[in-house]
């Protein structure tokens, strides 16, 4: 049991874990609830380590979703983490929230297009506003992660060089703008901790590990939090 990992995934609404070895999936778990993450994710952990004869002493490593997305989220998923390995003595991976909407792209063929394409997958901020990076159809990394803006013109280039496929829960933001494009593609993806095992088996035989006394989940943009409503 040597190779298999954890994988916690709390970025938006959904709430997963999942079980691999190297890069298949033993089990796993879901739920798509606004915030469930604090009351869910332990219950779950311990539910999928116990149905598969396991602690979490049989686990190579930790791998959780670093963002970006939700702070909440990201902060319930993050900390469960931490606090697993430190007691466990386990390493900590962290894998790209957008890497991870990527590979459920690629594993769920959601573009048939026989040539390379572009997989852009998107994570809905506020208003016209998604967290977003370019990935090849092998899942490689192509850009940095950016808030950006959506406009009509926002990937012009990028469809102009050939099919690019949107999903992830901010794509339907840019579907009205981009017009009948023959390139854009659009397809739906609920994020799953699944999604995160290549990513995570890759950094596990590289040895390539986060500092758990220091780790902190890659937000993008700085926590602002609401005005409360006045009292009537």
């Amino acid at each position: 049991m040597d190779n298999i990992i954890l994988l916690i995934e709390t970025a938006t609404d959904s709430c997963s874990v999942a079980l691999s070895k190297g890069t298949e999936i033993i089990a796993e778990k879901y739920i798509n609830q606004p915030k469930a993450h604090a009351s869910t994710l332990a219950v779950y952990i311990d539910d999928i380590l116990k149905e598969n004869s396991l602690t979490i002493h049989d686990c190579a490593a930790v791998a959780v979703s670093k963002g970006p997305g939700s702070y909440t989220g990201l902060r319930v998923g993050v900390s469960c983490a931490k606090g697993l390995c430190y007691g466990a003595g386990k390493p900590l991976i962290s894998v790209c929230t957008l890497a991870t909407i990527a590979q459920l792209a690629i594993d769920e063929g959601m573009c048939s297009s026989n040539e390379p394409y572009t997989i852009v997958p998107m994570i809905d901020a506020r208003r016209m506003e998604v967290y977003t990076a370019n990935f090849s159809s092998y899942g490689e990394q192509l850009s940095e992660v950016n808030a950006k803006i959506l406009d009509e013109h926002s990937y012009d280039e990028l469809l102009e060089k050939g099919k690019v496929l949107f999903t992830g829960n901010g794509a339907e933001k840019y579907k009205p703008l981009v017009g009948d494009n023959n390139n854009a593609i659009f397809a739906p993806a609920e994020l799953h901790a699944k999604g995160m095992r290549v990513v995570a088996a890759n950094k596990l035989a590289k040895g390539e590990f986060e500092d758990i006394a220091y780790y902190e989940p890659f937000y993008l943009k700085e926590f602002v939090a609401g005005k409360p409503k006045k009292l009537l």
